[in-house]
């Protein structure tokens, strides 16, 4: 710790706090959490992102983020592990003002996708999910999604884990004999097909 805090004050570190007994860590633990609840009073709505960079690059992300902030004309609290380089940007929004989710949207894109620039990835913990489906495309080649939907489709034949997310485009299912078509319909409309 005392490295830790030697390289902090040679970076410009204003103060340092190491807790000494346990209740302090959990007080300090406690804040961390409460990151979250304060952004909800500080605007009416957020949108939280998920994106794991090299530890090394934190101080030029943190700087990207700063100017997209400036781009989108929102303002984005930046909340992280420092130590494992997953970040949790929140971009303050108002749902009620049209025009603005998209907004927040298209900011957080952004964001994902200067984590893949600089050697990241597109998530560190919460997973893909519909939220980042069309974004995959961004980090992963052609052939690695292919090759993704192969072990799913081996894992999951019948198509019901997760159905609709991960993937951008329901691609190699006919060939693998996934897709069914009843009565006209196919599952999940909403996605495009090859």
């Amino acid at each position: 710790m005392i490295e830790v805090e030697a390289i902090a004050k040679r970076n410009g570190c204003v103060s340092v706090r190491v807790s000494t007994t346990e209740a302090e860590r959990l007080a300090f633990w406690a804040g961390r959490k409460a990151a979250f609840p304060a952004i909800g009073r500080l605007s009416p709505d957020y949108l939280c992102m998920d994106g794991t960079i090299p530890r090394g690059r934190l101080p030029e992300v943190l700087t990207k983020m700063a100017e997209l902030s400036e781009k989108h004309g929102m303002r984005v609290a930046n909340v992280f592990h420092a130590g494992d380089g997953n970040l949790h940007p929140l971009i303050m929004y108002d749902a009620g003002i049209p025009g603005q989710l998209e907004t927040a949207e298209e900011f957080g894109a952004d964001i994902l996708k200067l984590c893949v620039d600089v050697g990241g990835v597109l998530t560190g913990e919460h997973g893909v999910g519909i939220e980042k489906r069309d974004l995959m495309e961004y980090q992963f080649e052609q052939a690695d999604l292919e090759q993704q939907q192969r072990l799913k489709c081996a894992f999951d034949e019948e198509g019901v884990l997760n159905p609709g997310k991960v993937f951008p485009k329901l691609c190699r299912c006919a060939e693998l004999g996934r897709v069914h078509v009843h009565r006209g319909q196919t599952r999940f409309p909403d996605l495009p097909r090859f």
